[in-house]
C-alpha cells in the first residue's frame, strides 16, 4: 500500500461535474467514473467523506436572484443535494463500497441525520460517508458546509472537485490568457476575490489550518493523485 499524506479528507463535488456533456441532471456514466475512482482511493486506506453540491438540479442563489424567497430557494437546493447523494450512493454501493448517506434536514426513511459522533464512527470503520443537505441552513452554500463537516470529523485536507484544472485569475472558459496559480495563501483569496470557495468557507479554513486542493474531477486518476501527495491543480494554505 502507497504512503499517503493524508488519513482522512473531505472530497467536496460540485453538483455542475454531474452533468456530463448535457448540462443539467444527473448523468450515469459520470456518477459511476466518479464511484470507481473513490473506490480506488478507499484501497490507499484513507478514511473519506463527501459533500455533495446540487447546482446541476437546483440553484438557490440564481433562483433568489430572478425574485425567489432566499429561504425557500435555499432549501430546494439543499434537497437537491439529496437527490445527487442518493445517486452516489447507489453508485458506490453497486461497487461494493459500504457507504452511510447523512443527512443536515432529517428525512429518516432515506438517510440518517447528521450526527457528528456516527459520521466519525462510520469512517473509523471503514465506511465512505456522503453529507447531503447542506448546513441544514439557508444562506450558506456547500463550500462552507465542506469547511464545518472538515472541521467536525478531523478532515486533514479538503480536495475540491471542479471543472476546471485549478484556480485562475479569470475565467479560463472565457479567457484564453486566464493564469493559474498552483499555490496561494488564504488571504490571497480573499484579497483578490478568487472564486476557490466563499468567504465564510475560507475563513473557516484559515482559521483551523486546513488545506484546500482544488482540481478537475473529469481528468481521470485525479483523486488518487491528489491523495498521493502530487502537484494537481491549486492548493490553498496558510
Amino acid at each position: 500500500m502507497k504512503k499517503t499524506p493524508y488519513k482522512r479528507i473531505l472530497l467536496k463535488i460540485s453538483g455542475e461535474v454531474l452533468t456530463g456533456e448535457g448540462g443539467f441532471g444527473i448523468d450515469p456514466s459520470v456518477i459511476r467514473q466518479i464511484a470507481g475512482e473513490i473506490k480506488e482511493v478507499k484501497t490507499l486506506g484513507v478514511d473519506i467523506a463527501i459533500v455533495i453540491g446540487g447546482g446541476n438540479i437546483f440553484r438557490g442563489v440564481a433562483a433568489s436572484s430572478m425574485g425567489m424567497d432566499r429561504v425557500s430557494a435555499d432549501h430546494m437546493g439543499m434537497l437537491a443535494t439529496i437527490l445527487n447523494g442518493i445517486a452516489l450512493q447507489d453508485a458506490l454501493e453497486k461497487m461494493g463500497v459500504q457507504t452511510r448517506l447523512q443527512t443536515a434536514i432529517e428525512m429518516r426513511e432515506l438517510a440518517e441525520p447528521f450526527i457528528r459522533r456516527r459520521a466519525i464512527r462510520h469512517l473509523e470503520k471503514g465506511r465512505v460517508v456522503i453529507f447531503a443537505g447542506g448546513t441544514g441552513n439557508p444562506y450558506f452554500t456547500t463550500d462552507t458546509t465542506a469547511s464545518l463537516r472538515a472541521m467536525e470529523i478531523g478532515a486533514e485536507a479538503i480536495l475540491k472537485a471542479t471543472k476546471v484544472d485549478g484556480v485562475y485569475d479569470a475565467d479560463p472558459m472565457v479567457n484564453r490568457k486566464a493564469r493559474k496559480y498552483d499555490e496561494l495563501t488564504y488571504l490571497d483569496v480573499l484579497k483578490k476575490r478568487l472564486k476557490v470557495m466563499d468567504a465564510t468557507a475560507i475563513s473557516l479554513c484559515m482559521d483551523h489550518q486546513i488545506p484546500i486542493i482544488v482540481f478537475n474531477l473529469k481528468k481521470k486518476g485525479n483523486i488518487r493523485r491528489v491523495i498521493l501527495g502530487e502537484k494537481v491543480g491549486t492548493k490553498v494554505r496558510g
